[in-house]
């Protein structure tokens, strides 16, 4: 699902809430603070008791606490910038025909069937040291799968919206603040939505990568192109 099927969903849900889905929304607004199990090179973690024994960074990148939206990055770049756009993308020639790296069919570029993030790719390795890289897209979905998402607004009094999952099993919480993203120089739909690139490249189309993505009313597994800004939250290698 693109950025713009995402958006469209969030409209149509504005005008279908029930009176249930209300009282689920204000349900969210009250809530504990992020779960906080450790830290490792100075950034703080959270075990959520997941199979895989991944643990969660408690904040985003270029942030310094939960409810900060922290950094926007292209999907395989190590630095936020002014302007997301092919034209401004590291890893193309200008367009989305034109890969010059992580592609694995001719049509979007040079192949190099490379489709996980290498470490001097990834944002959360250049930003926040070795012990930190971003998640694969089976780690997203092992966190989807293993923590109870609702809606929150106002975070722990910080003013900030977002999705906060609790862990199904040792009950454990993870923030994700509602980010939006950035396009060319804009920074859209900020406070009603939330994109975190996974390390993984969609494979039937290299021009895309897979993340996080969240609404009020949905979190799922998504994609859309790799030149556009959003969220890095970090794991533990």
């Amino acid at each position: 699902m693109s950025q713009l099927e995402l958006i469209y969903n969030l409209c149509m849900k504005k005008v279908i809430y029930t009176p249930m889905a209300l009282v689920m929304m204000v349900a969210g607004m009250e809530c504990s603070a992020q779960t906080v199990s450790g830290q490792v090179e100075g950034h703080d973690y959270v075990d959520l008791g997941l199979p895989s024994g991944t643990k969660w960074a408690t904040c985003n990148v270029g942030a310094t606490k939960p409810s900060e939206y922290g950094d926007y990055f292209a999907w395989g770049e190590t630095k936020p910038k002014e302007v997301y756009s092919w034209s401004t993308y590291k890893w193309c020639k200008g367009s989305d025909d034109s890969m010059t790296k992580y592609c694995n069919k001719s049509k979007y570029g040079t192949v190099d069937n490379k489709t996980v993030l290498e470490a001097e790719d990834d944002a959360a390795t250049a930003n926040w040291g070795s012990a930190w890289r971003m998640p694969t897209r089976e780690e997203i979905e092992e966190l989807l799968d293993g923590c109870s998402w609702e809606w929150v607004e106002d975070f722990s009094g910080s003013g900030v919206n977002g999705r906060l999952g609790t862990s199904k099993s040792n009950g454990a919480t993870i923030f994700l603040p509602a980010a939006g993203y950035r396009n060319d120089s804009d920074l859209s739909i900020v406070g009603l939505s939330g994109y975190y690139w996974s390390s993984s490249l969609l494979e039937d189309y290299p021009d895309n990568a897979g993340y996080l993505g969240f609404i009020a009313g949905d979190v799922d597994w998504y994609s859309d192109y790799r030149s556009l800004g959003q969220s890095v939250r970090a794991v533990l290698r």
